[in-house]
């Protein structure tokens, strides 16, 4: 079986993963909760076994390298990645109805992947052949995933407070007691963040060291570099307000789904839409 084949498996493993998670807040039974977990974990262990196989190929081609080195690989990674902090999340406090709100992202990335991006193993470019890429990847991109996570919490953060304010309890059928409460919810915001922050962070660092040994400079404004200081700064922002301001609750959630918006710019908008020395992701 190749890699692509087992992609193609976890795309609908994740898809049934969203259904059930949406089949739970219908129905409110915990079983089913359960059910959408472990099907989001097996699509996540098919998912890590495809990325294997796909590196194992890639030195059958004899280009050998890690799989994060061209948009649909990226993508592909970022969408293991989010499953990955869900499941953390998840296994730790048990508030299932997340998953409706996360999955999607992850099931949205392998089904771009599948469906719309060359997935051809190419050689890397001159740029990429360093140790460097995988410390740099992994760690925006575990950064990006926490993100990810955050901005779901965010948005049922947001619709919980609407439906509270509305008196939409009853018109709302229970769904609310399947929704963690607004601190509960408000919590778990600040420690996605808390857990994406220092890994991005940690991703600029490798990535100026990586742009050093690349190109001889550490900074040069690139559109990639810029943006990625954008994003820091929005989250350096909510965390400074949180700490320091007391800003919880709407302005916190609102702040995070601007963060992870800037973050989607930053990593599709800019190699998309804006040229410069990370075209090569395209």
């Amino acid at each position: 079986m190749s890699s692509s084949s087992l992609f193609n498996v976890t795309m609908i493993v994740y898809m049934v993963s969203t259904c059930i998670f949406f089949a739970f807040l219908a129905s409110r039974n915990k079983t089913i909760g359960a059910l959408g977990t472990y099907t989001a974990l097996f699509g996540f262990l098919v998912q890590g076994a495809a990325i294997g196989l796909r590196w194992k190929e890639s030195y059958a081609m004899g280009h050998g390298h890690a799989p994060l080195s061209n948009l649909f690989e990226s993508v592909v990674f970022f969408s293991w990645t989010i499953v990955m902090i869900f499941l953390f999340i998840d296994f730790k406090y048990k508030y299932r109805a997340i998953g409706f709100f996360v999955m999607p992202f992850a099931l949205f990335g392998m089904a771009w992947a599948q469906l719309s991006l060359d997935s051809n193993i190419e050689p890397l470019v001159p740029a990429l052949q360093s140790n460097w890429l995988m410390y740099h990847v992994i760690t925006c991109f575990l950064g990006y995933a926490a993100f990810a996570v955050a901005c779901g919490i965010s948005i049922m953060f947001l619709i919980r407070e609407q439906l509270e304010q509305g008196g939409g309890n009853a018109q709302a059928g229970g769904l609310l007691s399947m929704f963690p409460s607004i601190k509960i919810l408000d919590d778990l915001n600040y420690k996605a963040i808390m857990i994406g922050f220092p890994l991005l962070t940690l991703g600029i660092v490798t990535g100026a060291a990586w742009a050093n040994y690349a190109w001889g400079t550490y900074w040069s404004w690139d559109p990639k570099e810029t943006w990625s200081l954008i994003v820091w700064f929005v989250y350096a922002a909510f965390l400074h307000a949180r700490i320091t301001r007391g800003w919880v609750g709407r302005r916190a959630a609102i702040l995070s789904v601007v963060g992870f918006a800037a973050t989607i710019f930053c990593y599709l908008g800019v190699n998309l839409f804006l040229s410069g020395l990370h075209s090569y992701g395209k």
